[in-house]
């Protein structure tokens, strides 16, 4: 049998393509950046066909980087920025539109109908969902009332959805030449259509938004031993690969750090923060603002549940810093800088660019920094920056021990703001728990590898996946109790500042 795996990462801001043996150990990897689409303000996009060709190009940089052939890899597994929407012709291979990001809040006025309408309460039940902005079904309907044509080819079954995975999934099985038009439950579970009961699209959630049914890929499951192809000859590999695993990003790093047990979680730092805690086969409803997911189903095996804090700004305001108000040059010069001074100086920054996610839930909020005086400087808004990460992610550890009953004993981290030690000290001392980071911190590209090696036993089950796992290190908390319950009470004071911004209608 072959000996490696690989994975394509379809990020936010990138794409990347790693490489992992059978020890969980990276062995190779490239990655590429792609173009983010501002039209205007609210709005963000991404080219899904420079989206293609950069995986095309990383899978095929890593691959030569290495000597490695198509026959070296027994398994191909994806994993993706989730509800980012792309819908296009499947004669033509040309999407309609760009894709529309998970971020993108132009839908605003949808989510809004919704909850006014009494159907948001449907989509909780049904979804595990709240009406908002982020999730993939209302811009689905955006492209459908607002692109010439969309609604007539969907009608003839020529218009298709997918969020990315299913689009490099359709592309790398040789798209318009009988690509395969397929997800998995983890990204489904995301577009606010899925039942969580029966993993299938649910008619009545579809009416509410007007979306064919014929529209959406199937569901398989996130590991599956049947393949959903194979790699075509003319993509980016020499020879076939079987297509085996597929989870959105936040699911496969929970699979990463092998949180295969209720009450295992993590918290992924990317261009937002997503933490997440296995509640088993068990869907737990949540009252505290969190959204009821799927964690991932392996085979025929039941599904595996999760509660999810979803955070929509976090690496991504260490980037706002670099590229709008250009006080540092890389995103590595922000712990340089906010270690310049002890403290915040009263400083407080609520990044709500995207609104607020979890667990407030409010797209009428936006972004403000508090607590200005003379005194501050450039250092004061990067460490205020970096605490922000931290006291978004305190906010959802609150909610989801609301939600569980269960007391977070030790933060599993991992995504790259976590090789900013300055930020990782301040978020045990933010919670008060230790923080603990594993060898191997690209543990979403990692999921997604263990996933397609599972279904064809490259790994034999998922306790020989937990023996690969090693922390590489753990901040211990610092603070007292009182300096840390007098930060986070002002750091609620400031997200107060940000409420009731932007009207919604």
């Amino acid at each position: 049998m072959a000996d490696f795996v690989g994975a394509v990462d379809q990020g936010t801001t990138s794409t990347r393509f790693m490489i992992f043996d059978h020890g969980g150990n990276e062995v190779g990897r490239h990655q590429l950046e792609h173009q983010q689409i501002l039209a205007q303000a609210g709005w963000v996009e991404h080219n899904p066909l420079e989206i293609w060709e950069r995986t095309q190009t990383v899978i095929q940089t890593a691959m030569n980087a290495r000597g490695l052939a198509a026959s070296d890899l027994a398994a191909l597994g994806i994993t993706n920025q989730r509800e980012t929407t792309v819908v296009w012709n499947r004669r033509t291979g040309r999407p309609y539109y760009n894709a529309i990001v998970w971020q993108d809040t132009r839908t605003d006025r949808i989510a809004a109908a919704l909850e006014r309408e009494g159907k948001g309460d449907v989509i909780r039940r049904k979804a595990g969902l709240p009406p908002a902005t982020y999730f993939s079904a209302g811009k689905i309907q955006w492209i459908l009332e607002n692109v010439d044509g969309v609604r007539e080819a969907a009608e003839r079954g020529e218009a298709v959805f997918g969020n990315t995975d299913t689009w490099l999934l359709w592309n790398l099985t040789g798209g318009i030449e009988g690509g395969v038009h397929v997800t998995d439950p983890t990204n489904a579970s995301r577009t606010m259509l899925m039942n969580l009961e029966t993993l299938d699209w649910d008619d009545e959630l579809l009416s509410f938004f007007n979306i064919p049914r014929a529209m959406l890929p199937q569901i398989r499951p996130s590991s599956d031993p049947r393949s959903y192809g194979s790699t075509a000859p003319h993509g980016p590999f020499t020879g076939p690969v079987p297509l085996t695993g597929d989870l959105g990003d936040q699911q496969a790093a929970t699979v990463g750090q092998v949180c295969f047990a209720p009450g295992e979680g993590k918290n992924t730092y990317g261009t937002g923060n997503f933490m997440l805690l296995n509640t088993g086969t068990e869907i737990v409803r949540s009252k505290a603002g969190l959204l009821t997911t799927v964690c991932y189903q392996f085979g025929a095996e039941a599904p595996v549940y999760a509660l999810e804090g979803s955070i929509a700004v976090t690496g991504s305001a260490v980037q706002w810093l670099r590229d709008q108000l250009k006080i540092i040059s890389s995103a590595a010069q922000s712990e340089i800088l906010a270690s310049q001074v002890e403290d915040n100086g009263g400083v407080y920054f609520v990044p709500a660019f995207s609104g607020l996610f979890a667990p407030y839930w409010r797209s009428d909020a936006r972004g403000a920094i508090v607590g200005l005086s003379r005194f501050n400087t450039d250092a004061h808004i990067a460490r205020a920056t970096l605490e922000s990460i931290c006291y978004q992610s305190r906010d959802v550890a609150e909610a989801m021990e609301q939600d569980s009953g269960v007391h977070l004993e030790c933060l599993k981290v991992d995504g790259g703001v976590t090789v900013n030690d300055l930020c990782m000290q301040m978020q045990a001392d933010i919670l008060g728990v230790p923080v603990s980071r594993p060898v191997v911190a690209e543990t979403t590209a990692l999921g997604a590898a263990y996933a397609a090696g599972l279904a064809v036993g490259l790994w034999k089950n998922t306790d020989e996946l937990r023996e690969n796992w090693n922390e590489s290190r753990r901040w211990q908390p610092a603070w007292s109790p009182e300096q840390r319950e007098n930060g986070y009470a002002r750091w609620k004071k400031a997200v107060q500042r940000t409420l009731d911004w932007v009207d919604v209608d």
